[in-house]
């Protein structure tokens, strides 16, 4: 059967199987282990709406880029099972758009706790 002839549950749960596989990655249980971290904070510095939405947004870029990466992972490896310079490239621009999308969300992360943590410790900005 084709993707296209599932139906809308087989289609969340390949969906889900994906996300699945993309979290047996080392870099999406860190990111899981940081996601935690920024929700725990997010608690105890009781942020704004706002802010919960910048870090939802910055959530879904940067495990989504994760899953991206493997699935491009994937596929270079199927159709380029040998060494290639251009399967290096896709594999490296693959990887650089994830740091891209942690290192914006690490940005955001220190826009909204750095001052919350310095004030909890005495230093205002």
């Amino acid at each position: 059967m084709t993707r296209e002839g599932f139906t809308l549950a087989q289609a969340f749960a390949c969906a889900t199987n994906g996300i699945r596989i993309a979290s047996r990655e080392r870099n999406f249980r860190i990111e899981l282990c940081f996601l935690l971290l920024c929700v725990v904070l997010g608690f105890v510095f009781a942020i704004s709406p706002v802010e919960w939405a910048l870090c939802f947004v910055c959530f879904g870029l940067v495990l989504g880029g994760e899953a991206l990466n493997t699935a491009i992972e994937a596929v270079v490896d199927l159709v380029s099972p040998g060494y290639h310079e251009l399967a290096g490239i896709a594999k490296d621009c693959a990887a650089g758009a994830t740091y891209l999308f942690a290192l914006s969300a690490l940005a955001v992360g220190i826009i909204i706790f750095a001052p919350k943590i310095l004030l909890m410790i005495g230093i205002s900005l």
